[in-house]
């Protein structure tokens, strides 16, 4: 059965009025609801119950063969997860003292007010779900295991943190709410997205747009689309984004980047999941789960006025920080050799054979350009690689000249050498400490290295190897 939009499976209401059952429906698929299912016999419910996944009941307390009042705590004892929603004509505070103690979520009282009956459906959905995701997330905690191993398969990665990040995108994958997708660029982030769809179990595509360059007009026809004629140069109906994404997922890219009119248009999208194609007048119902990602500090930008603090508190519900390549340095070598493969067969070569230290190089660079940036030097060094041992020639100049002046996080740097010592030191140090500082540094970082530290000073190896030979003899 597929999700709601509401990320609840399905809505199921029970009353043995078939008129009743209709009116309720009918609100419920006014309001967006898609997934509802009906019953008129109180002794189906049960069985119903045995063979579907329910997010919502909706119950009557007078009905003929078992009443409500009897089937509440059948219910809490064989699925007490499930919100139970209880709807009579009675107005008597002994019944709705009843179904509360026995678990109801509610108890609405007949004429039901249309808006107050939106609501608590809402809120009990909202409770199933995050019931889910944290029965999901303790799971995975406590057997280190993923309920869907393979929705993440096209991310590389050994890393624990990583690990720990999968475990969470599982437990909120299912969830109606948007997922904000934050990391610096080249960090993979449309993989995350990508994985979070898979796990998800949604049965549309992952629609992907990315937002950077889109003024309002354009980024309303992209998303809603037009009717013919909509305006000059509409000479056919175009089909929007979130319609393609039906029943799937709905990816915006570089969200902080948004027009502050299409600012707007978002958040109305997110709060009443309806919206107008251009040039039309027909409200129509959106069930895309929406992810966003950035590589922008949207707390940033809302402080300065550029972005809605209501739209980024309603696309923040559940936030996924992608780590940095730096700070998953045990992936460098499962990503080199994933990308050596890659480039490999698409420039139709062999495999070249990387040298070990090649590495622990790798290692020592900050990568700015993350994932992205390490894929690019391995092709670029594909490409150029002829036979045998792969050169690590190509690495080095590329990481000294982006590199520049400085290093990676703090440390000593060519330019600016006091910002290794005390600045409010009476007392200089020497130059030779500061070579023996330096080498110290470079040797920490090349993991005892001689060649790649040798490349960090700037010097060859043999140069490196003379001076700390007259160290040891000193």
């Amino acid at each position: 059965m597929a999700d709601s939009q509401y990320g609840a499976p399905n809505i199921l209401l029970i009353d043995d009025d078939a008129s009743v059952v209709f009116s309720t429906s009918t609100i419920l698929r006014g309001a967006g609801f898609t997934d509802i299912d009906t019953l008129t016999d109180s002794r189906e419910v049960m069985k119903f119950l045995a063979v579907n996944k329910v997010g919502v009941l909706v119950l009557d307390l007078f009905m003929p063969h078992i009443s409500g009042e009897k089937l509440i705590p059948q219910i809490r004892m064989q699925h007490p997860d499930l919100p139970i929603i209880v709807m009579t004509a009675s107005n008597e505070v002994e019944k709705a003292v009843f179904c509360m103690k026995h678990g109801a979520f509610d108890f609405l009282v007949k004429p039901i007010d249309e808006n107050r009956f939106l609501t608590t459906v809402k809120k009990a959905l909202e409770l199933r779900s995050l019931r889910q995701q944290v029965d999901d997330l303790k799971r995975s905690l406590l057997t280190g295991r993923l309920e869907n191993e393979s929705a993440f398969s096209a991310i590389v990665t050994k890393s624990q943190k990583m690990r720990a990040l999968f475990q969470y995108m599982t437990s909120v994958a299912s969830s109606s709410e948007p997922v904000m997708i934050t990391g610096e660029t080249g960090v993979g982030k449309e993989l995350i997205a990508r994985a979070l769809h898979l796990a998800s179990g949604r049965t549309g595509d992952m629609i992907a747009i990315n937002i950077a360059g889109l003024d309002d007009a354009l980024f309303s026809d992209t998303l809603f689309g037009h009717k013919k004629g909509a305006f000059s140069g509409a000479n056919q109906k175009r089909q929007g984004m979130i319609s393609r994404a039906k029943g799937g997922t709905l990816f915006l890219d570089e969200v902080g980047d948004l027009d502050p009119q299409s600012q707007v248009k978002l958040l109305r999208l997110l709060q009443e999941r309806i919206y107008y194609q251009l040039g039309g007048d027909v409200p129509m119902l959106s069930d895309a789960h929406i992810l966003c990602a950035t590589n922008q500090n949207l707390r940033k930008l809302m402080e300065a006025g550029r972005f809605r603090a209501d739209l980024y508190f309603r696309l923040s519900v559940h936030e996924v920080e992608v780590l940095p390549l730096r700070e998953r340095s045990e992936d460098i070598p499962l990503l080199t050799n994933h990308f050596l493969e890659m480039a490999a067969n698409s420039l139709d070569k062999p495999i070249p054979t990387p040298p070990p230290e090649l590495y622990t190089l790798l290692a020592s660079y900050h990568f700015p350009g993350n994932i992205r940036e390490l894929r690019s030097m391995i092709f670029d060094a594909v490409a150029r690689h002829k036979s045998g041992m792969l050169s690590m020639e190509r690495f080095k100049t590329l990481i000294h000249d982006r590199s520049g002046n400085t290093t990676d996080h703090g440390g000593v740097t060519k330019e600016g050498v006091s910002e290794g010592f005390d600045s409010f030191s009476s007392t200089l140090p020497t130059l030779k400490e500061v070579e023996e500082r330096l080498i110290k540094e470079a040797l920490q970082r090349a993991k005892g290295n001689q060649g790649i530290a040798a490349g960090f000073l700037g010097i060859s190896r043999q140069a490196l190897n003379q001076r700390l030979k007259k160290k040891r003899q000193e």
